[in-house]
């Protein structure tokens, strides 16, 4: 038999570390070559790494949440004829780890970690001790049998229900006093969400803007094309209406579309447009990227979005796209609420937040009238982008979407 180190390999340009999302496997299988062996995350894509050679799993470098630097070991791997055959731990792992189950509660064999341990957290021994348990009876429902917190909640609970026949007793002492807060990792695209959203906010003096824009016109457009073309094309969400106005705005205010380097103290100023559109799904926030915006029509920018936000909440999202943006829009859609300080995607300058319409009663033309509005927060850069010219660009942002013939005239 022999054993075989699995280092992580270079899961991307400049990738020094990755994270754990989730092993496809468990110690102890047999494994053939090319089979998935686990799932990475770094720079918020999902990479699958395969097995590189058939053989039982021995060991893991670590569980989901956890991070691998490249180059190190992620996985030994026993190969060989005899590989079914029980691997000796002691001559791979050391004597601490040669002994690696011992008996539970009678139904099977417990596993243990590399000091004879039963498999669980730290958090979860203590409160074990608290409460007086022992671990080495309690059979774990977790990977690998690892013991969970749900394994320890479920004894708890058999212990404060009494027993039939009988009146309730007191609560236990360790009961009153165990703590009422749960311990919850921060990993996967959560702990790249808040890193990133740290950066963000911490280095970037933000300047916020809120402006109210009447929407009537746009909406009766859009249900009007919506309408005509019905089946035949994707359907026209407000977004595409402002990824298009978009376009035209920061060939007027160029400074609003651009990357700030604030180690080098160097403006990036981009001519193509692209958009990155925040978008939520299961496991966190993405922002998929619609490349040259100024290159689509609004139909190419509807359908382009769509796709882009099913791949990413799919998470079939590669990493290229979901990079490279040069300005973003968030939307919450209905629950877009009143305003929104939208947060700028380090390391871009500006962020457009579409909130939510309402009807309101508005004075147009010294005559009250029902209208649609939506107020439209943003958020800029202020080393960049002074107050002065945030209002302006959003004022041009404004005058397309109440005028939304404007937004497919060619220019001049």
């Amino acid at each position: 038999m022999t054993p075989y180190s699995f280092k992580l390999p270079d899961l991307g340009e400049g990738t020094v570390d990755s994270e754990i999302v989730a092993w496809r496997v468990g110690i102890g299988e047999h494994i053939d070559a090319d089979q998935p062996l686990v799932d990475m995350m770094t720079d918020k894509a999902t990479v699958e790494i395969t097995a590189p050679v058939s053989g039982k799993l021995v060991s893991m470098a670590g569980e989901p949440g956890d991070i691998i630097a490249v180059g190190a070991e992620l996985a030994l791997f026993a190969t060989g004829k005899e590989e079914t055959a029980q691997v000796d731990n002691t001559a791979i792992n050391g004597p601490a780890a040669a002994d690696n189950t011992r008996p539970g509660s009678g139904k099977s064999q417990q596993p243990v970690d590399g000091t004879g341990k039963p498999l669980t957290s730290p958090a979860i021994r203590r409160l074990a001790r608290e409460n007086n348990i022992d671990l080495n009876q309690v059979q774990g429902t977790g990977p690998n049998g690892r013991i969970s917190r749900a394994d320890i909640d479920a004894i708890l609970q058999q212990a404060a229900q009494p027993s039939a026949g009988s009146a309730p007793g007191p609560v236990p002492e360790p009961l009153l006093n165990r703590e009422e807060a749960h311990i919850i990792k921060l990993q996967g695209l959560r702990r790249k969400t808040a890193e990133h959203m740290t950066l963000s906010a911490s280095r970037i003096p933000h300047f916020s803007y809120v402006e109210e824009f009447d929407v009537t016109e746009l909406e009766r457009l859009r249900q009007h094309l919506n309408g005509a073309r019905q089946g035949r094309r994707t359907a026209l969400t407000y977004l595409p209406f402002f990824m298009q106005a978009l376009v035209k705005v920061v060939k007027e205010f160029p400074r609003c579309n651009a990357h700030f380097d604030d180690e080098q103290q160097v403006i990036k100023q981009f001519d193509p447009v692209h958009i990155g559109i925040a978008v939520q799904t299961r496991d966190g926030l993405m922002v998929p990227v619609i490349r040259n915006a100024e290159a689509l029509d609004l139909w190419q920018c509807a359908r382009a979005l769509h796709e882009a936000a099913e791949k990413a909440r799919e998470g079939r999202a590669r990493r290229e796209e979901l990079t490279g943006s040069t300005v973003t829009v968030t939307s919450l859609g209905a629950l877009g609420g009143i305003v929104s300080t939208p947060i700028i995607n380090y390391p871009e300058v500006a962020i457009i937040g579409v909130n939510r319409t309402q009807q309101r009663q508005v004075v147009r033309d010294g005559v009250i009238s029902t209208r649609l509005m939506m107020n439209v927060s943003s958020s800029f850069d202020h080393r960049i982008v002074d107050g002065y010219d945030a209002a302006r660009a959003i004022r041009a942002l404004k005058s397309h979407l109440e005028s939304p013939a404007t937004i497919f005239l060619q220019e001049p």
